[in-house]
């Protein structure tokens, strides 16, 4: 618990919910899920805390708009609907936010932002002046554009990595990684009765990189494996990061209120 203690004291949170967050599993757009979090964040934001929100599921979106029967298989189709579902996505997200008087900027990302020095200065810059100026961005690998993640090679991961890069780059304070599981356990709980919730997570190592699964879901592209890799970012940065279900977004409150809820990863001193 005494770790938690500063989560009170965070400023600037970034916010990561995946696609498993946003979408039902038959495919069709959680709006109570995506109105109920809308609802939280612009509440932390009244408290005077920043918030930067990494949000997938652009193709779920997308299939979803579109009335499609299945995930499209080839790289140019899955772009072609991310497309369409960023554009749905953004708007609903304007639509819910706007009800609470927030508004929100757009900021998609590729690999080169990590890599180019230059344009990661630019896209600081954007960060800070959009919170400056209380607009909430909302942040997300452009799939139109870059197929690792849609590839699932260097990935993001379903934006886990990059919600941690994203917490370097705007000097966070906390990062928050809502998933479809209550956080890190020892074995994967599906298969594994007698599994256990991780509460405090010093350091990842190689024995909890062997814990973690594949991908769990059908709709997303990340698994426990790139949580971990989110936690290691984050840590290296300083950041303290929490996993947690995001199926009731009002855990949030709970989690920045230092309650012992999911799995808290330790930021390097």
């Amino acid at each position: 618990m005494g770790f938690r203690k500063n989560l009170k004291n965070a400023k600037r949170i970034v916010v990561k919910v995946g696609t498993s967050t946003l979408i039902y599993e038959n495919g069709n757009i959680n709006l109570t899920r995506i109105e109920k979090l809308t609802r939280v964040l612009s509440d932390i934001m009244n408290s005077g805390k920043e918030v930067v929100l990494v949000s997938s599921g652009a193709i779920g979106v997308g299939i979803s708009k579109l009335k499609l029967k299945k995930k499209p298989q080839s790289i140019r189709q899955k772009q072609a609907v991310a497309a369409v579902g960023q554009c749905e996505l953004m708007h609903i997200y304007s639509k819910f936010f706007g009800e609470y008087s927030h508004i929100v900027g757009q900021v998609l990302l590729t690999r080169d932002v990590v890599e180019d020095e230059h344009i990661r200065e630019n896209v600081c810059n954007t960060f800070e002046t959009l919170l400056e100026h209380t607009i909430i961005p909302i942040v997300n690998e452009n799939d139109t554009v870059a197929i690792d993640e849609i590839e699932n090679i260097v990935n993001f991961g379903d934006n886990d990595k990059l919600s941690a890069i994203v917490a370097g780059l705007c000097n966070a304070d906390l990062l928050i990684i809502l998933s479809d599981i209550d956080g890190f356990y020892d074995c994967d709980p599906r298969n594994h009765e007698d599994a256990e919730l991780l509460k405090v997570v010093d350091t990842v190592t190689e024995e909890l990189e062997e814990c973690a699964g594949g991908a769990g879901t059908n709709l997303g592209t990340g698994g426990m494996i790139t949580k971990l890799e989110a936690a290691k970012i984050a840590a290296e940065f300083g950041i303290d990061m929490v996993l947690a279900n995001g199926d009731e977004p009002s855990i949030l409150l709970d989690i920045i209120d230092g309650k012992d809820i999911g799995t808290f990863f330790k930021g390097n001193e």
